[in-house]
């Protein structure tokens, strides 16, 4: 077939050393997936004894370099010009390319975002090498340094591990929301290497005139999610897990099926379509517990779950349970907490006159 490029194994995996990330950033910002990318990387390359790259491609990466830093990179490859102040696919891709090539790493791990995958596939192409999609678990054999790649498959019933022993690099994009963020590392040494670059016009074949961000609600960052179900009977009733999740100072979530009726937006939607969550606490109010919405979830450290059905099946994935009707015991949940609130702060004013 015409144009079809297979990947091609090479002759000496051992040439090929240190973990790649590459961290994705939005004006001027590094975005959380690129954080979480940092914390992967450092963790793989810690255990094998290599050195962590990350890759900066943009028009502020000696400002965004800062911040890499801090959470531990050993160095940090950066290419910089006005062009590359939003992503293009063609420009990200070549300069990404070069780096890859130039410095062989063993691994190079991507965030699985819309421009994440965008960058994977056309970075796998470029060096024949494979690439294991949307991954939730990422390990590494300490003797073999080989990359275990696990993703959901069958509907997110199964996790398939996925090795690549004959190609180099061996990539992964990782789910966002899936991997916690690295805590920063005082005192942490990055070497910088950061590049004033040209970006060829012909790779730049579209003007961007303006980026408007969509209003959307990001769930991974929050602390504390409260998500209704079909349990909660009626599209009202959301507004009972608004209040509680308001008094907790959380945010709203939601199963798949009350997003398809319409009941809420999608962008609420915890679970395999939806976002991945790792909060302090989850309120799982009138949700049975398909596997699609686990997977968006189990992260969490404290699950509580409020379900009719004394067999739900999310009740296996809790740590807290509460059999009853969630309409009944949203408003008291909520009023408690509204008392724990006000004693806590009547308290804090009388130890401090």
């Amino acid at each position: 077939m015409a144009g079809l490029i297979n990947a091609a194994a090479v002759e000496k995996p051992e040439d090929y050393r240190n973990i790649f990330v590459y961290l994705e950033n939005r004006n001027g910002e590094l975005q959380r997936p690129a954080l979480e990318m940092i914390g992967v990387g450092k963790r793989l390359a810690e255990k094998v004894h290599e050195k962590l790259y990350c890759v900066l491609i943009g028009s502020k990466v000696s400002e965004m370099a800062d911040e890499a830093a801090s959470y531990g990179c050993d160095v940090i490859l950066g290419a910089e010009s006005p062009d590359l102040a939003e992503f293009r696919t063609m420009p990200y891709a070549r300069l990404v390319e070069d780096f890859v090539k130039r410095e062989k790493p063993n691994i190079f791990l991507i965030p699985a975002t819309r421009n994440g995958r965008d960058l994977a596939s056309r970075i796998a192409v470029s060096c024949q090498a494979g690439v294991t999609a949307d991954c939730t678990e990422i390990d590494i054999e300490e003797d073999t340094r080989i990359l275990s790649a696990n993703r959901p498959t069958y509907g997110e019933s199964m996790l398939a591990e996925i090795l690549c022993k004959k190609h180099r690099p061996q990539m992964a994009t990782a789910r966002a929301g899936i991997f916690p963020v690295p805590e920063k590392v005082d005192g942490s040494k990055c070497e910088r290497r950061i590049e004033k670059v040209k970006v060829d016009k012909a790779l730049l074949k579209k003007e961007i005139l303006e980026f408007r961000k969509k209003e959307a609600i990001d769930l991974t960052a929050a602390k504390v999610v409260v998500s209704g179900g079909l349990g909660l009977g009626a599209p009202a009733a959301f507004k009972l897990v608004e209040k509680l999740a308001n008094e907790m100072n959380g945010v709203v979530g939601a199963s798949r099926p009350t997003a398809d009726l319409g009941w809420i937006s999608r962008d609420h939607q915890v679970g395999q379509t939806g976002q991945t969550v790792r909060p302090r606490l989850y309120v799982a109010c009138g949700i049975s517990g398909k596997i699609q919405h686990i997977m968006g979830m189990k992260n969490s450290e404290n699950v509580l779950s409020i379900n009719i059905d004394q067999n739900a099946e999310i009740f296996k994935y809790s740590d807290y349970v509460i059999v009853d009707d969630v309409n009944k015991v949203l408003p008291a949940l909520t009023e408690e907490i509204k008392k724990y609130k006000k004693a806590h702060v009547k308290k804090t004013v009388k130890s401090s006159s």
